[in-house]
């Protein structure tokens, strides 16, 4: 089975918030991104997790009566905007589970959705 773990940064500090960054010491900034690179190194993720640029840059795509429409900015509220996502083949959900849980968003304010890829 595939998941999609989708990653919502929420409260937690991302270099993106300088000031709630900088209240990490060097030590706990290192440690996240050697824990996003172990993730990324993880047996059965692929393609590497990404990250995203922060919500504001998003457009939001519509289509309404055959015409496409655009607006600048994300559609959800920007505390609950997707930061990044990565797919993990496992057997069961419970590995998925597990691999959710050392995103550092899942303990830092942020939450981590895992969530079944439909297979054809």
């Amino acid at each position: 089975m595939k998941y999609v773990l989708l990653i919502h940064q929420g409260d937690a500090p991302t270099p993106y918030s300088p000031e709630e960054w900088g209240r990490l010491s060097e030590e706990e900034q290192q440690a996240v991104y050697a824990d996003y690179k172990a993730i990324n190194e993880t047996p059965g993720v692929t393609p590497a997790g990404v990250q995203l640029q922060p919500a504001e840059t998003a457009t939001t795509v519509r289509v309404q009566d055959g015409k496409t429409l655009t607006t600048d900015g994300p559609f959800v509220t920007v505390k609950e905007a997707l930061a990044g996502w990565l797919t993990f083949e496992t057997d069961d959900i419970d590995a998925a589970i597990e691999l959710a849980s050392r995103i550092p968003a899942a303990r830092m304010g942020g939450a981590v959705e895992v969530r079944p890829i439909v297979e054809y």
